[in-house]
């Protein structure tokens, strides 16, 4: 039972539960090392989810502080994230006119930069911009004990990585159970990719090896099973990615996942030839390709070798069991339907896990933003700064395609579809098939989500037979397998007399992560 009241809250606005923020992990852990243990002892780490009502995360905060008093200043940091930001400003607002006198401190990514015209940061006391791992227990110090700070906005100290305490001894028992928790080899990418904010970061810097692994052997001790690494370029090092790889080797268990993001056209025999030795499961590899289009490519910054990042996704299909999710950006400048269209056929054509679809955000302070007056870019003001239209993509043409990936969610990447699938995208272009159907489907419901799995399958049965003229029992035949195969125990009007004896469905208790890949994998033989 804690004797005294916190000065200090460290707290941040989740997406979901499941979601741990390292950031916050990071300030904690670094309270002891550069503001000294007495810092350490007032600091408490409250996270939250942004749909928590406003005035409950306001009263929460509140009264973990307690009474408000002259002699010791009560500081709240907030990490702020394109996610949370308009949340979060909310959250502050009410702060401040409930406890005029707490001194709030913002931080993170949403607003390092252009943020001279935010509503947060006006109704914030300091802003620090960029890292604040040193930085936050130093400003906290000087509220605290003084001297006090002449200077709202604080760029935060980039030390090098042998001064920062790693963060992972703050995951609690409750995280380690039923959280994703992310971790992070490096920091940085040597990339200049101008749709990310790593393009603003001078290169890639890399933890000292052997203290980050003994940090993940604790994790792992204490029942950690869960692990989503940051990194922007995991494989950019091999040796290390094969220590890391090996680390985990050594210790399979049925419930290890692993999350890493790589780079696709780098991957040598030797690391190929670890990742053959994991078994199904285990890895999940985030493959950024973004666009095929060479014209794109270079107008963005982007160097990729479109030929082995195909060999290199076709070897991980068929010769490992890495879980594979590929991204591909739709709206960048220059890029056509057209020639978005050529690029996913050939990504589909790898026959990848999942594709995953997204459209253009310009992030805050990106260099992206060069190319708007040459290239029509028109993005939206407000978070997430999704591009509304291009010079190449009309505004209509922007929602079609949103649309469509949210249909492509549903039906490809749920691994629901599996066999009805290829009847879908048959014909000389996937895309453009998929688009014909999304197109149809948004007539005929009128709405991208609280579609069932049921209404789904009698869509499908509907588009199939009547629009694409196909077989009517062998679309049944091939609808039932995928309805059977995916779990689900309702019944599709257009599967009546078809369901009558079936397997148990799927303990609600599994990973809904293990289901979505088992059914890729099933399905796939």
């Amino acid at each position: 039972m804690r004797q005294t009241l916190p000065s200090i809250i460290l707290s941040t606005l989740n997406a979901k539960y499941i979601h741990a923020s390292l950031g916050l992990r990071y300030l904690l852990a670094n309270m002891a090392r550069h503001g000294g243990e007495a810092l350490r002892a007032k600091t408490v780490l409250r996270e939250f989810t942004i749909a928590r009502p406003t005035p409950e995360i306001v009263e929460t905060l509140l009264a973990e502080l307690g009474e408000a008093t002259d002699s010791v200043p009560q500081i709240i940091g907030f990490g702020v994230y394109i996610w949370n930001v308009t949340a979060t400003t909310e959250v502050v607002r009410q702060l401040k006119q409930a406890r005029p006198g707490l001194k709030i401190i913002l931080g993170g990514p949403e607003v390092s930069h252009e943020y001279a015209d935010q509503e947060i940061v006006r109704l914030a006391d300091f802003l620090i911009t960029g890292w604040g791992d040193i930085s936050f227990p130093k400003l906290c110090r000087a509220l605290l004990h003084g001297p006090q700070p002449l200077m709202k906005v604080i760029s935060g100290e980039q030390a090098g990585l042998d001064e920062i305490a790693l963060p992972y001894a703050e995951y609690s028992a409750d995280d380690l159970a039923h959280r994703l928790l992310y971790v992070e080899a490096s920091r940085g990418c040597p990339f200049k990719c101008e749709f990310c904010l790593s393009a603003l970061d001078k290169s890639a810097w890399a933890f000292a090896l052997e203290s980050f692994l003994a940090a993940l052997d604790e994790l792992f001790a204490r029942g950690a099973r869960n692990f989503k690494f940051v990194d922007r370029t995991f494989n950019l090092k091999i040796d290390s990615s094969l220590r890391i790889l090996q680390f985990f080797l050594d210790r399979l268990t049925p419930d290890l996942f692993l999350h890493f993001e790589v780079i696709p056209d780098h991957l040598p025999d030797r690391l190929k030839a670890m990742i053959a030795r994991f078994p199904p499961g285990v890895l999940q590899f985030e493959v950024g390709i973004q666009s095929f289009s060479p014209e794109v490519q270079q107008r963005i910054s982007r160097r990729q070798d479109n030929e082995k990042t195909c060999a290199n996704v076709d070897w991980l299909v068929k010769h490992s069991h890495a879980h594979l999710h590929t991204d591909l950006i739709f709206g960048l400048p220059g890029e056509t339907l057209a020639s978005f269209a050529q690029g996913f056929d050939r990504l589909y054509a790898l026959q990848p896990h999942e594709i995953q679809l997204g459209v253009l955000k310009r992030l805050r302070g990106t260099p992206i933003a060069r190319h708007s007056a040459e290239f029509g870019m028109v993005y939206d003001l407000h978070p997430p700064y999704t591009v509304l239209q291009t010079g190449a993509v009309d505004a209509a043409g922007v929602l079609r395609f949103t649309r469509l990936t949210r249909y492509w969610d549903l039906l490809a990447n749920s691994g629901r579809f599996k066999q009805t699938m290829p009847l879908l995208l048959a014909g000389p272009s996937a895309f453009f098939a998929f688009l014909a159907l999304s197109d149809w489907l948004w007539q005929s419901t009128g709405k991208t989500s609280g579609l069932t799995p049921e209404m789904l399958v009698d869509s499908l049965f509907a588009y199939l037979t009547q629009v694409g003229a196909r077989e009517t029992e062998m679309v049944r035949q091939v609808l039932l397998a995928d309805y059977l195969s995916s779990g689900a125990r309702a019944n599709p009007a257009c599967l009546e007399g078809y369901l009558k004896e079936r397997d148990k469905p799927v303990a609600r208790h599994e990973r809904a992560l293990s289901q979505r890949q088992g059914r890729h994998v099933s399905a796939s033989g």
